[in-house]
């Protein structure tokens, strides 16, 4: 019988050939330690008092939940105590956080628990993260150290926690998923190498913003679902739409919006902890993301807490998207 590869055994092979990536090798051991911890509180979230608003709003100005707080600070306390980052940079905090160590070679950004909204209705969220290397010429804990573009990550991933717990990540050579087996407390590899599958027939959207959309943003949603006869499948979690469009294909769209009408559409989603790290695992996967004009992946942030559109998916359908804008 075959047993499947722990992700122990998957990050010890990694190192043995890879033996200049130790550090990276450890701290994906200590983001999954991470993950197993968020993962049990979710799963015993309304048991243990800790569903619900805290009754205060984020840099993000949204509602801050219980879970957003317990994940914001696990993160931070167990990032900080690995030694291997330098500052850290949370869709929770309004700055980057300095962890004290002048030695450390690494930064991360992360969103401690994307689809936080969801959480008292028992829907799928998710941690995400992005570690890139301290450049030189600029203190390590300064905002310009996450002015990185995508391609420039050492290590991206996110876990999502629904009806089973996954973790997905990337050294930035194939995207791997493992599962957590909680009979024995280790994730476990379920899927190796994944690539987007061709022909997907789903596009992904939030339809209740289509009057804040574009008049190109709306012919092209309409092309889908008329000319192209695409199902529609929206979650509301990032990380779990991406999931999904990740294992079957399809398109995914965030495109700006103009809520006051003034003309200007603006994107939501926030570049350094959402979108860097998932264009990046999308494009080892084979698959393509925008802003509506140009690579993601190439796309490199201004501010530490930008937005933008997020359109991604099979190739062909998003730069026909990417010409219906042109």
């Amino acid at each position: 019988m075959q047993l499947p590869t722990s992700l122990t055994q998957y990050l010890l092979q990694h190192l043995s050939q890879h033996p200049d990536q130790k550090d990276l090798v450890l701290m994906m051991s200590e983001l999954a330690v991470i993950g197993k911890i968020i993962s049990k509180e979710t799963n015993r979230a309304g048991l243990s008092g800790i569903l619900g608003a805290v009754g205060m709003t984020n840099i993000q100005e949204e509602q801050v939940q219980k879970l957003d707080v317990f994940a914001n600070e696990l993160c931070k306390s167990y990032l900080k105590n690995s030694g291997y980052f330098a500052a850290l940079a949370s869709e929770e905090e309004e700055h980057v956080v300095n962890l004290e160590k002048s030695d450390a070679q690494y930064i991360i950004a992360f969103d401690p628990l994307d689809g936080s909204s969801n959480i008292d209705v028992n829907v799928s969220i998710g941690t995400i993260f992005s570690v890139l290397r301290v450049q030189e010429g600029m203190p390590a804990a300064s905002e310009q150290q996450f002015f990185q573009k995508a391609s420039a990550q050492v290590l991206a991933g996110y876990l999502l926690y629904g009806s089973s717990t996954v973790l997905v990540f990337s050294f930035g050579a194939g995207v791997h998923e493992f599962t957590l087996d909680q009979t024995v407390g280790e994730f476990l590899l379920s899927r190796g190498n994944i690539q987007l599958p061709e022909g997907g027939q789903t596009y992904s959207v939030n339809e209740g913003n289509t009057r804040y959309f574009s008049s190109e943003d709306k012919r092209f949603i309409d092309a889908l679902k008329f000319d192209r006869g695409m199902s529609s499948r929206y979650v509301g979690s990032l990380v779990a739409d991406f999931h999904r469009t990740l294992l079957t294909g399809g398109i995914f769209l965030y495109p700006g919006i103009d809520k006051d009408g003034s003309g200007v559409y603006k994107g939501k989603l926030r570049l350094n902890y959402e979108v860097k790290p998932l264009a990046f695992m999308l494009a080892q996967a084979g698959g393509y993301s925008t802003d509506g004009q140009s690579d993601l992946v190439e796309r490199v942030p201004v501010k530490l807490h930008e937005r933008v559109p997020f359109i991604f998916g099979n190739r062909a359908l998003v730069e026909a998207y990417q010409n219906e804008r042109r």
